[in-house]
């Protein structure tokens, strides 16, 4: 198994053999790209779900703003304070860095971890596509309480999308990645037009003067749906925050922030955050009391905009998914480097598509965002331990790589531990990761003065010391 494990971690050299390297300083980009990369990624079908879902689930429209506010400007700050600091110093991808730290084989653990919540995410997108696309079909979308299909149009749809999405994926991911930068801008639009065209039908006055009374009586009136839990300001505030945990506070984006000309570029999140997240899940709130709550975002939007409001999410659904798609096809590159890429993100794609078949992935997509970054978080607390706080102990950082450990065996504990202390603690789900994260950082530092085992030639260090 170490012969074998040692080996992976040599073939895993040569295929990512780019990212060892730092970004070069010719490389480093301005700082409209990253306002062009954050406001187009953050306009995509999961906002459909995600701001009709808080209507649903009675906030109120005094909660929802603050709360909206509050919580995106601290995913913000987790991005310019944690993530693009350790990025701007290290210019690496998380992966090589990770690797310095945890070892490959803890690695290849975390990227096939990785890539199979990003199979979900990405299926859960195709069926919110599917949503769109069913109209014209007359495929029904299931309802709240339904887990599994429930139809099979609906089976013959999400596989019919799936299956368009990974042959896209697979044959041209740059200019689909282009084409959805495009789309973008064009998407918000819908979205502004979709909310402002559901006025007449809610009530609101042309000289919108009764617009406050509507929305706090209409639509964010604080009455949640049958079957659907109470949500407060709290909730709102923990959910904004979290919604992108893996990006932020989890180090996903040192991938975009190594290209970063300085820290201070991770407030341009907030052209993300606000026109994005914040501006779009109130128009999707708006829109899905225009059909009586229904959780149906293709419906939603035919009814507010019509043509364009159907082919607007099925678009988002693409801008979604496809590039969700090809990242997890890179993840699961990682144990078997020596098949084509378009192999591995055919498998991905099989994958994604069966998975988007089963609605509780979008249905229930609050919960799996937060699943999602509750799983990946406490790697980057290890992540943050090792850069930030070991060396201002007088510790020894990257022994991972110095003694040429496969697995770093304090980074799994950590990961492993923290997970189940986050799964028996007494809060609701959205409240959980911010004490995992603080658990995870002090143990992971208090696991640095346990003696490390002996030097175990077993991988070659990565060469270059520390960036």
């Amino acid at each position: 198994m170490p012969g074998t494990l040692s080996t992976l971690a040599r073939r895993m050299d040569r295929l990512y053999e780019f990212d060892r390297e730092p970004v070069a300083e010719a490389k480093l980009q301005a700082g409209r790209r990253f306002a062009g990369l954050f406001a187009g990624e953050h306009v995509a079908a999961t906002e459909f779900v995600i701001g009709a879902f808080f209507v649903l689930h009675g906030v109120s429209a005094r909660d929802l703003i603050v709360g909206l506010l509050v919580g995106n400007l601290l995913a913000v700050l987790s991005w310019t304070l944690i993530c693009a600091p350790i990025a701007v110093r290290t210019r690496l991808t998380l992966y090589w860095y990770l690797r310095k730290i945890a070892g490959p084989g803890m690695t290849l653990v975390y990227n096939v971890a990785n890539a199979f919540l990003y199979c979900i995410l990405a299926g859960a997108m195709i069926s919110v596509s599917a949503t769109a696309i069913g109209l014209g079909f007359g495929v029904k979308t299931p309802a709240l309480d339904e887990l599994m299909p429930n139809s099979v149009g609906w089976v013959i749809l999400t596989l019919g999308i799936g299956t368009a999405f990974t042959v896209l994926a697979i044959l041209g991911f740059e200019k689909l990645s282009k084409f959805a930068s495009v789309c973008s801008p064009w998407i918000f639009v819908i979205f502004l037009a979709g909310a402002i065209a559901s006025f007449r039908p809610l009530g609101i006055h042309p000289n919108l003067d009764n617009l406050w009374e509507v929305l706090h009586t209409r639509v964010w009136n604080g009455i949640p749906t049958p079957g659907q839990e109470k949500f407060g300001v709290a909730h709102v505030i923990f959910f904004a925050w979290f919604c992108n945990l893996a990006m932020h506070v989890g180090l996903s984006d040192m991938a975009l922030f190594r290209y970063a000309k300085s820290w201070k570029y991770g407030l341009y999140s907030a052209f993300g955050m606000y026109p994005g997240h914040m501006l779009a899940w109130m128009c999707s709130g708006i829109m899905v009391a225009n059909v009586n709550r229904q959780m149906d975002p293709g419906l939603m939007a035919y009814q507010a905009a019509g043509l364009a409001g159907v082919f607007a999410v099925m678009l988002a659904g693409w801008t979604t998914a496809n590039p969700t798609l090809y990242r997890a096809g890179l993840a699961l590159q990682v144990i078997t480097p020596d098949w084509p890429r378009w192999k591995i993100t055919l498998i991905a794609g099989v994958a994604t598509s069966i998975l988007s078949v089963f609605p509780v992935f979008f249905l229930r997509l609050l919960d799996y965002v937060a699943i999602y970054g509750l799983v990946l978080m406490p790697v980057g607390a290890v992540v943050f331990a090792e850069h930030w706080i070991l060396p201002r102990l007088g510790l020894e950082q990257y022994r991972a790589e110095k003694l040429g450990w496969l697995f770093n065996w304090r980074a799994m504990v950590v990961w492993v531990g923290t997970l189940a202390a986050c799964w028996w603690m007494p809060f609701h789900l959205y409240f959980r990761w911010l004490p995992g994260y603080v658990l995870a950082v002090a143990a992971y530092t208090a696991l640095q003065y346990v003696p490390a085992p002996q030097r175990v030639n077993v991988v070659a260090p990565v060469s270059g010391g520390r960036p």
